[in-house]
């Protein structure tokens, strides 16, 4: 990462990542679904609240704000999706719209990305991208309130963005992904590998996140329905053949709904 903050992950609830990115002195907070432990992390690190950017609307992203808001002894903005109306949000934005974070020195490109949600938006910026429940490791995230459509159109705007962007989800749910993708592509050597990797990783009790869009376009099922090797497998869980990728994805994920 080109940029001079470090990010941080701040666990919450039972799988939830809360961003932190932060240079030493200030910070600015990703999707903080709970108060205390951002507050916690912040005293502990010395650092002022800068700004809070949050991408979609649901409570375990959402739910701290208020809280951090009310800790603080000046305005802090708050960046958040321009078609969903969430409590605390002043700056709502949109792509192509760009967000400046001066205090760190960091801008990042605003991406819409629909189909978790309604309004989704992801951040994108200094070879990181912050997006929300759209993008998983090894997996992507349910559909209520967008189309099939949408969301596949969503996921190939971020495949596209260059192969070493660090991919910043917001729930520690690889593995479970991981063994969907399997069921997938049992052949697919690369995941063969990544399942190893995580496996160890989680039980040395680290986080399996950031992944990046290289990783993902070669072992994350959602990202490849182009691919014959996925193509069939579609086939043979539903005994019918796609027409298109937007069928490829809808059947992926009706299938990943009842793993």
């Amino acid at each position: 990462m080109s940029a001079r903050f470090q990010v941080s992950g701040v666990p919450a609830f039972n799988d939830n990542y809360i961003w932190v990115l932060h240079d030493g002195r200030h910070a600015a907070v990703v999707d903080p679904g709970e108060g205390f432990p951002v507050q916690r992390f912040l005293k502990e690190n010395g650092l002022a609240l800068a700004a809070i950017l949050i991408t979609h609307h649901h409570g375990d992203h959402v739910g701290g704000v208020e809280e951090l808001l009310q800790a603080q002894s000046r305005p802090v903005p708050v960046y958040g999706p321009r078609s969903e109306a969430i409590a605390g949000v002043t700056r709502p934005v949109g792509e192509p719209a760009t967000v400046a974070l001066p205090e760190l020195d960091a801008t990042f490109r605003i991406l819409d990305v629909p189909g978790h949600t309604a309004g989704h938006i992801a951040y994108f910026g200094h070879g990181a991208l912050f997006c929300g429940d759209t993008l998983f490791a090894c997996g992507c995230g349910r559909l209520f309130e967008g189309t099939p459509d949408q969301m596949a159109a969503s996921l190939d705007k971020l495949a596209a963005l260059p192969e070493n962007t660090a991919v910043y989800c917001a729930h520690e749910y690889t593995l479970s992904n991981i063994a969907f993708a399997k069921a997938v592509e049992p052949d697919n050597l690369q995941l063969r590998e990544r399942a190893a990797d995580a496996a160890e990783t989680r039980r040395r009790g680290l986080p399996t996140v950031p992944s990046t869009i290289g990783l993902e376009l070669r072992t994350n099922p959602f990202l490849r329905c182009r691919e014959p090797s996925v193509v069939r497998a579609v086939v043979s869980q539903t005994g019918t053949q796609p027409t298109d990728r937007v069928a490829v994805f809808a059947a992926l994920r009706q299938w990943k709904n009842t793993f």
